[in-house]
């Protein structure tokens, strides 16, 4: 199965090897003596810990509604997608919101992988609610567009591309007071609930965009194992995938002190800031969850010990990507996502093509951590041990395949389409994927090896095919 990927992945390391930067200022410490005062320093001195308050426990959702009650909301949104409200995690917030005398109105059109066309809609019911609290129930798509809704409602003569991610949008730092904000995460994926990030289609140019700032990360998030029994194996599969790329981008990425520009003030310092020591924690945790619970979690649906660590592992690679950052399978996933043709993964009711996002993240994954070990790739050879290689013998220089191999073989057990070929797309997309990635700065920039345009070409075509 790996001889043919192995050759592919030599042959790509081949052409990227020139590129590869040696100096000794890639060495992966967080000890380097600072540059430059703040006021004139070139790369960041700092790093700042954000993070949602976390509530976790089997039925811990039935609080909700008191939750609200001691926050003196009066006027609730509660926020979810169609499927999800006729099954049981909305009923029980409900129930709750109703026993604790909580009026409410409820939004259940948040669309499945969101556009700006459905966030905007979303924020006009918002707006027209003058709601003072809000409840979001579902996965990262309803808790983004609900973080959306609240922005826009509590800023509401700002015009859409203000807070978007520059450069498609102004990428204004957030500077209102926002709304109380619930999440009850369902899925065990995107760690939406301790994180200021709301991703999007933006669908004027076909590619994923998003709102980055501090001020919209929910102020409780409710993780309720009990949710995950009503996750689809699939989509169980695809919202760890997500997980396991958060923990290897954001423990692979630029550390904080190598970032630039350094903020003038702090209000510009990003949410996603390069791995840190305090993130890394997190990250390698999450990674150890994953190895051990995800094939269990996907492979029997009541399994409640695989799915509840899920759960857990989620909001913990949540806390560290979502202070570190994630690097390039993030950045390419964007158009992966955005420029979907036909494909519709299974298990998934929606009446849209979709490449679900965990998909769209770790189908380069092989790639990616090829073409970036050559930075740390002490790090590299960590998390492909976490995973489950031998690398007693592995050599500083086989950090990438080793690595690219044994996530190869991870998505080859749990029956992971092979490749992007697989959704629909050829070397023909390749320029298209290409120019889809390039406005992703945001992420791309963290990764530990700048990228030119003819490196992401080999990467997608390095990931047309994994088996």
């Amino acid at each position: 199965m790996a001889a043919a990927a192995r050759s592919r992945i030599a042959h790509l390391l081949r052409h990227l090897q020139s590129t590869a930067c040696q100096c000794p200022t890639h060495s992966h410490t967080y000890s380097q003596a600072p540059g430059l005062s703040p006021s004139g320093k070139t790369t960041d001195y700092a790093f700042e810990m954000a993070v949602s308050n976390i509530r976790y426990g089997a039925g811990v959702t039935k609080e909700v509604g008191m939750d609200l009650q001691n926050m003196g909301a009066k006027k609730v949104c509660l926020m979810t997608d169609k499927n999800l409200s006729q099954l049981p995690p909305v009923q029980t917030v409900m129930d709750s919101l109703v026993k604790s005398g909580i009026s409410f109105q409820v939004y259940d059109s948040v669309r499945v992988e969101p556009t700006d066309g459905s966030f905007m809609d979303a924020i006009e019911f918002a707006k027209k609610g003058a709601f003072d609290a809000y409840v979001a129930v579902g996965g990262g798509s309803t808790m983004d567009t609900c973080k959306a809704a609240n922005l826009y409602a509590s800023s509401p003569h700002s015009e859409f591309l203000d807070y978007v991610n520059a450069p498609i949008g102004k990428g204004k730092p957030v500077t209102v007071p926002l709304k109380p904000l619930i999440a009850v995460p369902t899925t065990s994926g995107t760690g939406s609930e301790t994180t200021g990030v709301a991703i999007f289609d933006y669908e004027h140019m076909k590619v994923k965009t998003g709102i980055a700032s501090r001020a919209i990360k929910p102020t409780l998030g409710l993780v309720d194992p009990l949710h995950t029994l009503h996750m689809p194996c699939q989509v169980v599969a695809n919202s760890g995938f997500d997980v396991l790329c958060h923990a290897l981008e954001s423990y692979t990425a630029i550390p904080y002190n190598m970032r630039s520009p350094c903020p003038s003030n702090p209000i510009q310092r990003p949410a996603y800031q390069g791995s840190n020591p305090i993130s890394d924690i997190w990250a390698v945790h999450a990674l150890r969850i994953v190895a051990k619970y995800l094939k269990r979690a996907v492979k029997n649906p009541d399994d409640l010990e695989a799915r509840s660590s899920m759960h857990l592992a989620s909001a913990f690679a949540g806390i560290g990507f979502g202070n570190a950052g994630v690097h390039l399978c993030h950045g390419m996933s964007y158009p992966i996502s955005g420029l979907v043709k036909t494909y519709k993964a299974k298990e998934y009711n929606v009446d849209h093509p979709l490449v679900p996002h965990g998909l769209s993240v770790v189908l380069t994954s092989p790639a990616v951590f090829t073409f970036t070990a050559q930075m740390f790739p002490e790090r590299h050879l960590e998390t492909a041990e976490i995973l489950g290689a031998d690398i007693r013998t592995a050599r500083t220089q086989d950090a990438g395949p080793v690595l690219a191999d044994t996530l190869r073989q991870f998505l080859f057990d749990l029956k992971v389409d092979d490749g992007l070929g697989a959704l629909g797309y050829s070397k023909d997309d390749i320029p298209s994927l290409v120019k889809g990635t390039l406005p992703q700065e945001r992420v791309t920039k963290l990764a530990p090896r700048a990228q030119s345009e003819e490196d992401l070409s080999a990467l997608f075509e390095a990931s047309m095919k994994l088996y």
